[in-house]
């Protein structure tokens, strides 16, 4: 299946077979491919839990409550779901460790290269904060690993939904998530669908070409 046709082909599914799991192998290659999405200045500033026992399940059900309750049975029927969260803050200590992995990957012919990269990174990151547009652009790097990890879902035949109808203030104390310097942003179910999930049937539908696509 090449790109478009996966492109074609994806849909977000609506309902999990509970009895179905994804294989370790596969879960393990999903994983890999969040590892490595890509991010602007490679600032990395994430952290995905995945959430694989019931009880793990159960208790972000707690963040799904009233108006989310629709996402309950995706939820606790899925195989596996992750929860995609941001650090809240982007230190010296998080900075300083991922100039440290760029350079054992040998990314750095000259000790000045190195000095290159960290000043640029540290100059947009001053950027941003300076007006206050730290967290847009975190969660804009939190989507590119989001979109990664779907299409990467579809291409091993796995089932995937994108979740933001919960409350956030809610997971991040259910996981205690501001102790870690992380906020929630984004969850996705992963799994296999069941027979009951309706949209696997229905055609997909998008505004057209010329609708969103303007060439100059």
């Amino acid at each position: 299946m090449n790109f478009l046709e996966l492109a074609q082909t994806r849909h977000t599914t609506k309902a999990y077979d509970q009895t179905k799991k994804i294989p370790h192998e596969q879960l393990e290659q999903l994983l890999e491919v969040l590892r490595l999405s890509p991010s602007s200045i490679n600032i990395q500033p994430w952290r995905f839990l995945v959430a694989q026992s019931e009880q793990a399940k159960q208790n972000i059900t707690q963040a799904t409550q009233g108006a989310f309750a629709y996402n309950i049975p995706k939820i606790l029927n899925a195989s596996e779901v992750i929860i995609f969260t941001a650090k809240t803050h982007i230190d010296a200590a998080h900075l300083d460790n991922i100039l440290s992995h760029e350079e054992q990957a040998g990314r750095f012919r000259t000790p000045e290269a190195k000095d290159a990269q960290k000043n640029t990174r540290q100059t947009y990151i001053d950027l941003y904060r300076s007006q206050n547009m730290i967290d847009s652009w975190v969660d804009n790097q939190i989507h590119i690993a989001l979109g990664m990890l779907l299409s990467a879902a579809k291409s091993m035949h796995i089932d995937a939904t994108a979740m933001g109808g919960f409350d956030h203030s809610m997971l991040d104390e259910v996981f205690g998530l501001k102790q870690y310097g992380l906020r929630s942003v984004v969850m996705t179910a992963l799994g296999y669908r069941s027979t009951d999930d309706f949209n696997a049937h229905l055609p997909k539908a998008r505004l057209s070409r010329d609708d969103v696509i303007q060439i100059f």
